[in-house]
């Protein structure tokens, strides 16, 4: 084949993006069993078991990519990569059981380093109440990598799919936003002065809550508690992994309608924004396009929302449109602009 032939039929996997490439490969597979009941899609997917229904995730991450050992304690890691897994999970509007932990593990890593890593995973297993139930374990020529499978259980009638929003729903976001980006922020400047200046020491004082974001984030238990004991119907959610206006995007696409968020009505922690004006950078792209904060983005009907308690770490940034109307932001001034997906972007043209 020659060199211009070969050119001409190339596509970079960079021009799909991560949900483009998942459509690609994937897009073209049926579901032959009655027991699936939701494939490739959601952030977990759904099989029928009878009594209760079975949710099941997973996530790859890989050194240099999702993390740097730099900067990122071995116990954050393992604490860190089952949160990743479970907030999947709560995002279905269900509860994690099991989950399984395969690693490819180069010679730079040694035992007592491993350990510590196992030690974060067992902490999250403890304190969520999941089991460790298998994995697998081989070597890596390169690096560090982490698979880890969570398993769920939910009633049928539980569960929460991105499809289901509705027209006038009211959108809403737990917890504050931007935090894990800006503290993303601050590790790779210490980063930098550290590889400049071996000697020098790192400049963290009173980050703690910022970089706790991103080293050491939460998955929402709390939230899908609270819809339990308050019997509150969630229409349609998902996890914060790739930001804000990412997320905004699948539920929008995927329940064919628009969104319309307020700007003012934005939560962001004050030491995030103190630390994005630090940095030059508007607090409001943070919280929108940031990432990794794991917060759970749902939307419910007005009469649903006023079942919240008025203690619940909840906020109405939103709400549902028609199609027609588009995915929009309406600014402290009142003007409504387009909203663009600038979240985290995978496989962006790697070698």
């Amino acid at each position: 084949m020659s060199k211009e032939k070969e050119k001409i039929d190339r596509t970079e996997i960079s021009e799909l993006g991560e949900f483009g490439l998942i459509e690609h490969l994937t897009g073209t597979f049926g579901l032959k069993n009655d027991s699936t009941v939701r494939g490739v899609g959601d952030d977990a997917a759904v099989i029928d078991n009878g009594s209760k229904m079975t949710v099941v995730s997973t996530d790859l991450l890989l050194e240099g990519v999702h993390f740097d050992l730099v900067y990122t304690p071995l116990k954050h890691l393992g604490y860190k990569a089952v949160m990743v897994n479970l907030s999947d999970i709560y995002a279905m509007n269900a509860h994690p059981k099991q989950i399984t932990v395969s690693i490819g593990v180069s010679n730079r890593l040694s035992v007592e380093a491993l350990t510590e890593f196992y030690s974060g995973v067992k902490l999250a297993c403890e304190l969520y109440g999941v089991d460790l139930v298998g994995g697998d374990t081989t070597t890596s020529l390169k690096g560090f990598t982490i698979s880890i499978t969570a398993i769920g259980e939910a009633e049928k009638k539980s569960l929460c799919y991105r499809q289901n929003a509705k027209e006038g729903d009211i959108i809403c976001v737990s917890g504050d936003l931007g935090g894990a980006y800006l503290g993303l922020q601050i590790l790779e400047r210490e980063k930098e002065v550290f590889l400049a200046s071996p000697d020098a020491q790192p400049n963290l004082q009173g980050q703690d809550y910022i970089i706790g974001r991103f080293l050491k984030p939460e998955a929402r238990k709390d939230i899908i508690e609270m819809f339990a004991e308050c019997n509150i119907k969630v229409n349609a959610m998902i996890d914060i992994s790739d930001g804000l206006s990412s997320e905004l995007f699948h539920i929008s696409q995927q329940s064919e309608l628009g969104v319309l968020i307020h700007e003012e009505k934005l939560p962001i922690s004050d030491e995030a924004s103190q630390m994005a004006l630090s940095f030059g950078l508007d607090p409001m792209v943070c919280a929108l396009n940031g990432g990794e904060d794991y917060e759970l983005l749902f939307t419910m009907s007005p009469e649903e929302f006023k079942k919240l308690p008025p203690t619940a770490d909840v906020r109405d940034i939103g709400e549902i449109t028609s199609e027609e109307e588009g995915r929009k932001i309406q600014t402290r001034t009142g003007k409504v602009h387009e909203l663009l997906a600038q979240g985290w972007t995978h496989l962006q043209g790697q070698e």
